[in-house]
C-alpha cells in the first residue's frame, strides 16, 4: 500500500506537467529541451496544484487506493485502528491511527519530495533564463519578443559577450525584430531550431551575429546542462570513500578520463605511456621493447 501511494503520487505529477506543459515526446535532443514551451507560468501551476492536491485531495487519493486493493484482492487495512510509532521502541507504548501513517508519513512525505525536486531543478535562476529564452519563440509573428528580457540574457552571459556588445545588443535586437516580422520567410519558422536554420539560409546571421549568438545558447542549453548532471553523477563515482582525500588537480583529470571516455577509448596506449615517460626524467624507466 506504501509502494501504491508512492507511485500514485509520482503519476499524478507527471500527469499535472504534461497537462499544464502539453509537451510531446521529443523526438531529439533539440527538441527535449523546448524554451518556447517551459516557462515560469506552467511550474507555478504545477505546484500550486500539488499543494491543493496536498491540502484537500486525500480523500479522492485514499478512494483510489480502496478501488485498486478491492480490485486486486488486497486487504485494505481499519484506518482507525493503532500501530506501534515506527522507528521507536515499543516499550514506549507509542501509537499512531493507520490514517495518520499512511496520509502524514507517506501521502504527504512523497508530495512534499516532488516539490523539493521541482524547486531544485526549476530554481529561480533557471526560471529566469529559461522565461528569457522564450521570447525568441517566432510563432505569431514572434509575438513574445521582448528586447529588455533578451538584453538580461547578455547580462546573465556575460563571458560570451563582451562590454561593447551588451551595449550594441539593444539596437541589434530591435532592427532584426523589424526586418524579420516584414521578411514573409521567417513567418514559417515553428521553434527556435527552425529559425536558425531559416537565418543561416538567409544570411542574417552575418547582419545580426549578437542576436544568432543568442539563438545559439537557447539550443546548446540542453546540452550544456545534461553535461553538468552527467559531471555531477560522475563525481558521486569517482570520489568514492577510498578517495575522499582526493586533491582538486587529480580529481579533475579524473574526471576528464570518465566523462570523455569515448574520446580516451580511441587513443593508443602505447602514445600515452611514451608522453608521460617524456614529460620528465624519472627513476625508473620501462623497457625499450615495451615503448
Amino acid at each position: 500500500m506504501r509502494r501504491f501511494l508512492v507511485d500514485r503520487a509520482s503519476i499524478e505529477n507527471v500527469n499535472v506537467v504534461q497537462q499544464e506543459a502539453e509537451l510531446e515526446p521529443p523526438p531529439n535532443v533539440v527538441n527535449e529541451f523546448n524554451p518556447n514551451e517551459i516557462v515560469r507560468d506552467p511550474v507555478d501551476v504545477v505546484k500550486a496544484r500539488l499543494g491543493t492536491m496536498r491540502e484537500s485531495g486525500w480523500n479522492n487519493f485514499f478512494a483510489d487506493v480502496q478501488g485498486f486493493c478491492v480490485a486486486k484482492s488486497i486487504l485494505v487495512p481499519n484506518m482507525d485502528d493503532e500501530i506501534p510509532v515506527r522507528g521507536r521502541s515499543r516499550a514506549e507504548g507509542r501509537t499512531i491511527t493507520n490514517l495518520h501513517h499512511y496520509r502524514a508519513k507517506i501521502f504527504y512525505v512523497a508530495i512534499d519530495k516532488i516539490c523539493v525536486e521541482m524547486d531544485h531543478r526549476f530554481s529561480e535562476g533557471s526560471n529566469i533564463i529559461l522565461d528569457c529564452f522564450s521570447c525568441l519563440d517566432p510563432k505569431n509573428s514572434f509575438s513574445k519578443f521582448d528586447v529588455d528580457k533578451l538584453a538580461r540574457l547578455a547580462d546573465i552571459y556575460h563571458a560570451d559577450f563582451s562590454y561593447d556588445d551588451r551595449g550594441t545588443i539593444r539596437d541589434q535586437l530591435e532592427t532584426y525584430v523589424l526586418q524579420v516580422r516584414r521578411n514573409a520567410s521567417f513567418s514559417t519558422c515553428e521553434d527556435v531550431q527552425s529559425l536558425a536554420m531559416k537565418m543561416v539560409q538567409t544570411e542574417k546571421h552575418l547582419v545580426f551575429p549578437l542576436v544568432y549568438k543568442l539563438i545559439e545558447l537557447a539550443l546548446i542549453l540542453p546540452v550544456s546542462t545534461a553535461s553538468v548532471e552527467r559531471a555531477f553523477s560522475a563525481m558521486k563515482i569517482i570520489k568514492s570513500k577510498l578517495r575522499n582525500k582526493i586533491n582538486d588537480v587529480w580529481f579533475n583529470d579524473l574526471m576528464v578520463c570518465y566523462t570523455e571516455r569515448e574520446i580516451f577509448k580511441s587513443l593508443d596506449d602505447i602514445d600515452i605511456i611514451r608522453t608521460f615517460t617524456a614529460k620528465k626524467s624519472r627513476k625508473g624507466h620501462l623497457p625499450r621493447n615495451f615503448i
